[in-house]
């Protein structure tokens, strides 16, 4: 998509964060928005940037959503496209992180990530697509993570999530290539950015004293690794939005965990290997 000009951008988590740019990102390009987020008085002051910045001439509407709830996400896209005549992009953003041991983790904790950065996205590509391909010309956005790429210790519900967004754009790209509909996708992957999902993240009980000392330590330390603006992220988002690339990578961060992911590892030996140790 070459023009974001008079086009309609779908958005969720667009309270804060990625969210939050990629609205005012393109509503600087004349892109009309349908903002969704669970935060109502966040998501109000976004709207507030946007007309302090655009004016009027952008038609923004907005929704609270759950994206785990399938049928408020289908509500709200019904609801766009009556407001707006047409949705031409859909960015799944919305996301949460939890930090756990596989073993310490509960089977609530599991659904609850899943819920949201999986089937969150799920929902939101399944309610807009119908609607992208009635426009003639439209665009699926879905944000994976870094730990789409590589795991870490620590993060498997996290890397289980963003994976399976990774695997399942991955295979809605080449779906859509093959249909030929005038539709396509791009998988996102940030490395670390600065936004509120440190502050708003799960740690539990069962890292303590393993991989960090507590939960607020753990939180700074999570906290850490966010070196690139949100602003820039969308800027990315958008640029690999217009050449159609199947994937974005965002961050210096990022492009290092594909590196690591390239470069091969020699198994380790087992303790009565002959070689082990040489």
């Amino acid at each position: 998509m070459e023009s974001f000009n008079n086009r309609v951008a779908a958005v969720t988590g667009a309270a804060s964060g990625i969210g939050r740019a990629l609205a005012l990102a393109l509503a600087r390009e004349g892109c009309h928005l349908a903002l969704a987020d669970r935060n109502e008085a966040a998501l109000a002051q976004t709207v507030q940037l946007v007309r302090a910045h655009e004016g009027d001439r952008i038609h923004v509407t907005t929704h609270t959503v759950d994206v785990a709830d399938r049928a408020a996400v289908y509500r709200w896209a019904e609801a766009a496209a009556a407001a707006h005549g047409k949705v031409n992009l859909i960015f799944n953003n919305a996301g949460v992180a939890l930090s756990s041991t596989i073993e310490g983790m509960d089977d609530d904790e599991l659904a609850w990530i899943m819920n949201i950065n999986f089937w969150g996205v799920v929902h939101g590509t399944k309610a807009f697509l119908p609607l992208l391909k009635a426009a003639g010309r439209g665009h699926i956005v879905n944000t994976s993570s870094i730990f789409g790429i590589f795991a870490q210790p620590g993060m498997g519900a996290y890397n289980a999530s963003k994976y399976a967004v990774r695997g399942y754009t991955e295979a809605l790209r080449q779906e859509l290539d093959l249909m030929d509909c005038g539709v396509s996708a791009t998988c996102v992957h940030p490395g670390g950015i600065k936004t509120n999902i440190a502050k708003s993240s799960r740690v539990s009980p069962s890292l303590n004293g393993f991989l960090v000392r507590d939960e607020q330590q753990g939180k700074a330390q999570f906290e850490k690794f966010f070196i690139t603006r949100p602003e820039k992220a969308a800027r990315v988002i958008l640029d690999g939005v217009r050449k159609n690339k199947r994937r974005v990578l965002i961050g210096p961060d990022a492009y290092a965990a594909r590196a690591c992911t390239k470069t091969p590892r020699r198994p380790p030996r087992a303790p009565n290997d002959p070689g082990a140790g040489r």
